[in-house]
């Protein structure tokens, strides 16, 4: 039991995790995202972060 609780902490922490905003892979990651489902503060920071470094 105590192994199937630190396998599923383990995973939840991993997959928890998003690129920091601002970063190549965060600008990677909106980029390849549909325009629509953009929030306004994910255009903002796209706008500050990667087309005006």
């Amino acid at each position: 039991m105590k192994k199937i609780s630190v396998l599923l902490a383990t995973i939840a922490l991993l997959t928890a995790c998003s690129p920091e905003i601002g970063s190549e892979q965060w600008c990677e990651n909106v980029k390849e995202k549909p325009k629509g489902d953009w929030t306004a503060t994910e255009a903002k920071d796209y706008t500050k972060h990667c087309l005006f470094k």
